[in-house]
């Protein structure tokens, strides 16, 4: 079923594969988890098992995940945030709406959206971001200096911002890889596993960091240009 462009599940598939509330134990501080447990659902699965309860309640909350799945406050919150906001999102670009517009349509409270409508903004912009760093990609493979020429994915670390990092696998590569910041532009990074770093911080230059050409979407040549120089 699709409201709105978005699919959802049907109710009697939610009802049959979700599990029933977990049971309250002494020391879960009146319900949630057990103090001191750790998630109960593995990270991979969690989308699809919140998407489910969404499904059934667009009301849903934090907590009703925590109880239902038995993960922490925060990983249900950012799990339900990123939902909404994906979902927002595909609705506000299908119907031209406004991040409002499309909780309305979903069936989320006003109340309730306000973290989402800035992410499903931010969403919207990696993917109108994307093209341009498809051609990044495409360049710096150009240049030997990757083995992939695919765009790279873009994340939100905050809700209001698009980041997204190019490893440079290649032999003859000058740096470990590049990082994007839709507000900084693009940098070198020290760490082909964790080019972000944590919390997608900007660093200032040095310590082989290296802030490249100017402007947030400067042209892959130029690009290139300045990782070369």
């Amino acid at each position: 079923m699709r409201v709105g462009g978005v699919e959802h599940w049907p109710r009697h598939i939610v009802r049959d594969y979700t599990p029933a509330p977990r049971r309250r134990t002494t020391g879960s501080g009146g319900g949630g988890r057990p103090t001191g447990a750790g998630d109960q659902v593995p990270r991979e699965q969690l989308p699809a098992r919140v998407a489910q309860l969404l499904d059934a309640d667009p009301a849903l909350i934090a907590a009703d995940v925590t109880d239902r799945l038995g993960v922490h406050r925060n990983t249900a919150q950012a799990a339900l945030t990123a939902l909404r906001a994906q979902r927002m999102a595909d609705v506000m670009e299908q119907h031209a709406a406004t991040a409002a517009q499309a909780a309305a349509m979903l069936g989320y409270p006003a109340g309730q959206i306000r973290r989402a409508g800035v992410r499903a903004e931010a969403v919207l912009r990696g993917r109108q971001v994307r093209p341009y760093l498809g051609a990044v990609a495409q360049a710096l493979h150009a240049r030997g200096w990757t083995t992939a020429d695919t765009p790279p994915a873009v994340q939100h670390p905050e809700d209001d911002l698009c980041v997204a990092a190019l490893v440079l696998d290649a032999p003859a590569a000058p740096a470990p890889a590049l990082v994007w910041s839709e507000r900084h532009g693009w940098r070198t990074a020290t760490s082909r596993r964790h080019p972000l770093g944590k919390g997608a911080a900007w660093p200032e230059p040095g310590d082989g960091v290296r802030h490249l050409a100017t402007g947030t979407t400067p042209d892959p040549t130029d690009l290139v240009k300045a990782l070369a120089g």
